[in-house]
């Protein structure tokens, strides 16, 4: 089992964690975390993007001219798509972009973004993190002490306002609870904080 340090927040040792093989310890698999990546960067496109078709530009409301006799090629509305003005053929319309990957391959995904974070070397793991009241200034103080001054995710085994609040207006700073933990976070992010409770509740939901 990988073992990693435990602090405090005051961001001195007071012991280890052992963190699951499982979860933590398997071998990073590349191709499944471009997978994984791709399909969420597909969800999050807003698909909204929208083009008049010949049904929808205005005019066109009768045959420009007779279908023989003219010369001319036959034509049926002058909003055709060869038509100046005329409807887009086969444009965008709005659609959703997302789609899902197999469960067993999105829990494989999660487990090697994790194991990369400890091969890496980027995960802390605090014994707890609570504040009375939403305080930026003593998150940032926290931060300081762990010597974290990159992007870091911020990790708690359940929803916490005082720290979603806290960590909410400090730059490069993500908190999400143990269950929203995603690999393109995990992978976006430098430094993983974990506290010790979230720790067993990530290798309960991801076991």
């Amino acid at each position: 089992m990988p073992k990693v340090a435990l602090y405090s927040i005051d961001g001195s040792q007071v012991g280890e964690v052992e963190l699951s093989d499982s979860v933590f310890g398997i071998e990073p698999n590349t191709h499944v975390l471009h997978d994984a990546v791709i399909m969420q960067r597909a969800s999050l496109r807003q698909g909204n993007h929208k083009v008049k078709g010949r049904s929808e530009v205005r005019g066109g409301g009768r045959k420009p001219w007779k279908q023989k006799g003219t010369g001319r090629a036959r034509q049926g509305s002058i909003r055709s798509p060869q038509w100046k003005g005329g409807g887009v053929a086969f444009g965008p319309t709005p659609r959703s972009y997302a789609y899902k990957l197999p469960k067993k391959v999105r829990r494989l995904a999660i487990k090697s973004a994790l194991s990369s974070k400890v091969v890496a070397n980027e995960i802390i793991v605090l014994d707890a993190l609570s504040f009375s009241a939403p305080k930026t200034k003593e998150f940032a103080a926290i931060l300081n002490n762990l010597k974290v001054d990159r992007k870091v995710l911020i990790v708690t085994p359940s929803y916490d306002d005082n720290v979603a609040l806290s960590a909410r207006n400090i730059p490069g700073v993500k908190f999400v609870a143990a269950d929203g933990v995603n690999v393109l976070d995990v992978l976006t992010y430098d430094k993983l904080i974990l506290t010790k409770d979230a720790v067993h509740k990530v290798e309960e939901v991801f076991a």
